[in-house]
Formats: structure tokens, sequence, C-alpha cells
């Protein structure tokens, strides 16, 4: 985006002219509370687009998110539209009111400025960072799993009727923006020479190579592509990861949803499957002395495996209780016989929705060690050669869930493979 492609009046806010933009907001300022020059403000933004503050005053707290012109992580060489933060406001009004108390309420959204103020979360903390340091977090599967079966169900076929269904994905289909970025980050770069991709170099250099030769792989990624830029099936964030929800022991909130539109469900649901293998993988870089941490170990894989069988439980028992779609109608399905083959075609829904989460949380998994992205579960392992060696584990693990996904019967069965390559020493050339 050209600097006068920009909206009138659009400009970047900084720790003082926040304040002044708020103090215009007379719901926004009543909030706070004070004059303007009580408030302080602080510039928190760690993620690779936007800005983001927080801002207190005497009567409280909020957040402040404004998009700008360009990805963050990168700076003005790599343009990006505005309009992003017009479908983050609309995923988060939707997410509100189908999965109500598990995403930030929105207090007011400037189109013209790309911005949202949203209720501030505190003491929450990014639950990346919380994994990080060994905290558990034991409501999280019942939370995530509710927040993604209801936000992923009650926008799919099996609840709307197709005029809403279709009026639902107009609505999204602009953001083609951030659609393009997955598509090229997920999906393409990490299997070719791109000036993008990155890695922990010597030590991945051949194992990086070997994926960009694998043809196999190339393929199977191919086949997940195909598959994000043409289903359509339910209202997804699009970028569900661990960095992107904040978290206390009891408390749950997804946020920034800004890549949302109408594609896979999988791909939400791997993603954040994902980042908890990624998390259990790099943990023997985290704890001080061998073995600290072979507790928490476990509670990942176990969360792991609890997230996909609550999610599962409580997406059938949606489809079994709201049945208001146009697909499946229940009027097709009457009697014994009927109701007996529902449910042997649910069953099938939700094995071919697993295999598709298995093959998205592969793409993610090494999109985060060989792309341009990375997580900082493993960067912030300072001994590179030990870095290097989780990261490898974490590659074959995803490299064989995408290639044999569909022979795959169990999360228990790769969590234990994960527990496996933990043994592995790669050699480093």
């Amino acid at each position: 985006m050209k600097q006068e492609e920009l909206p009138e009046g659009y400009k970047p806010l900084d720790l003082v002219s926040l304040k002044t933009y708020l103090a215009s907001l007379p719901h926004v300022a009543e909030r706070l509370r004070g004059e303007p020059k009580s408030w302080t403000v602080n510039e928190v933004g760690d993620g690779n687009l936007n800005l983001v503050f927080k801002v207190h005053g005497p009567g409280g707290g909020i957040a402040v998110k404004q998009a700008l012109p360009y990805v963050r992580l990168v700076g003005e060489s790599w343009p990006l539209p505005l309009n992003r933060s017009h479908y983050e406001h609309l995923a988060l009004m939707e997410q509100s009111r189908l999965a109500p108390n598990l995403v930030p309420k929105v207090y007011h959204h400037d189109q013209r400025m790309a911005l949202i103020v949203m209720e501030l979360f505190e003491p929450h903390i990014i639950m990346r960072r919380g994994m990080i340091e060994g905290r558990r977090y034991d409501r999280f599967a019942d939370h995530i799993s509710t927040f993604m079966a209801r936000t992923l169900y009650l926008t799919s076929d099996l609840a709307l009727t197709a005029d809403r269904k279709k009026a639902l994905i107009a609505s999204f289909a602009g953001n083609t923006a951030l659609c393009k970025i997955t598509e090229d980050l997920i999906f393409t770069e990490p299997y070719m020479s791109a000036p993008n991709n990155r890695w922990t170099s010597p030590y991945l250099d051949e194992l990086a190579s070997d994926f960009r030769n694998d043809s196999t792989l190339k393929g199977a990624v191919s086949r997940l592509k195909l598959k994000f830029m043409s289903s359509p099936e339910a209202l997804i964030h699009g970028d569900l990861h661990t960095g992107s929800v904040m978290v206390t022991e009891q408390d749950t909130r997804v946020i920034d949803p800004e890549f949302a539109f109408m594609g896979p469900m999988g791909f939400d649901i791997g993603a954040m499957i994902a980042n908890f293998f990624l998390n259990y993988l790099a943990q023997d870089g985290h704890e001080e002395r061998l073995g600290q941490r072979e507790a928490y170990r476990r509670w990942v894989l176990e969360t792991t495996q609890q997230i996909w069988a609550e999610f599962q439980s409580k997406f059938l028992g949606l489809w079994r209780s709201n049945a208001t779609g146009d697909a499946y109608r229940p009027a097709l399905f009457e009697g014994a016989a009927g109701q007996l083959q529902l449910e042997s075609e649910r069953s099938l829904y939700m094995r071919k929705l697993f295999v598709d989460m298995l093959g998205f949380a592969a793409a993610k998994m090494i999109r985060r060690i060989l792309g341009l992205a990375h997580n900082i579960d493993f960067e912030w392992i300072q001994d590179k050669c030990l870095r290097a060696a989780c990261e490898a584990r974490a590659l074959e693990l995803a490299r064989g869930m995408m290639i044999n996904a569909e022979g795959l019967t169990s999360l228990a069965h790769i969590c234990e493979e994960a527990s496996q390559l933990r043994k592995w020493q790669p050699q480093f050339h």
C-alpha cells in the first residue's frame, strides 16, 4: 500500500497522540476516568504486524490495537492493507456472539484509523510465555475446545442455511492479503529457496535442504494449500496458536483474529495442536537441570490429547442438538436406520477433520522452524546446537504427520512418537 492510498486522516499513533485520540471518545475516556495527563500508555506490541498499547487511567485499563500499512516484522518494504483491522473487528463481533467470555469485548472501532479499542486483560499473560516458563493451565483444554467447537460448528453448513453461510463467506472474502501471507509463508516458501526463509544455521542446513527436495512432502503440503484456498467450511480464526491466547490459571481469552476468513476447520485446530507439540519438544532447552520438566512435558502431551477429545465431543454435541443447517438435514435421516446412517456420517466427518488437523498442524510446525516467523519456544534457547536438536525433532515429527496423516488414528500415537523423538540425538555436519 503506497502512502497516497492511505485513508485520509490515517496516521500511526504514538504514546502522546494516543491520549489525545482517546480523550476525543467520551465513552472510552469515561472508562479510563481522570484527565488524559493522568493516563499511562505503554506500547507492548511484540507481534509481527501491528501497534498494541496498554492504557491505564484512574478508572481502569483498555487495550488499543492499530494496524500499520506494512508488515512490522519486515518494515515498509512489505506493504499490507489496513482493512485487516475491519476483518478483525468483524471476527471479534461474530466470535463474541458465538463464544462469549472467551474473546475481548470491543469498546470502539475506527475503520479510518484501522484501530480497535478493546478489553484489557490483567493479570493475564500470553500463553506461549507461560508455557515456556513451565506453567500449567488446567482449564485451557476445556476453554479452547469450547471456543473452537462453537465458532467452527455454528458458522458451518451443519448449523447455517445456505444463504446465511454464503453471506458470511462474502463478508470475509476481501481478507485476501492476510490469506496470501498464510498461503506463501506456511504452504509454499519453507519448501523452496525463498529470501524470507531462515533456520538455525549451520546445524539445520542439511535438513532444510532435505525438506526443499522432498517431493512427497511438497505434494502433501500442496494438497493442504489447495484445501486452505478452496474450502470455506467455517469462520476460522486463521492464526490460532499459544501466542494468540491470553491466560491465567482460571481464564482464557482468544485474541488477534485479523487472519479470519471462511476456511477449513482443521486449520484452526491443527494450529493449536502444532504449538503444543512445538512447546513439548522445546522444553529440553528451558529446563535448568536434566529431567526437571518431565512432569510438565507429560501435562503438555496430555493436554494436547484433551483438546482434540473435548473438541470432538462438543462439536458432535452441537451437531446432535443444533442440526439447523442445510447439510445433513435431519428429515433425511428419520427412523432407527436413518439415525444409524447419520451417526456413521458423523464419524466419517470427524475422521476427515482429524486428518485435516494433522496435516495443517504439521505445516504450521514446519513453517515455524524453516520459514520467516519463528516461535520463541525455540528462539529463546540460547545454546544454538541444543535449539537445533529440538527443532530437528519437531521437523521429523511434522514430516511424519503430514505424509502419513491418512494412516494415523489417534493423537496418543503421535504423542508417543514425540516422546520417542526426544531420545534421538541429531548428528549435525
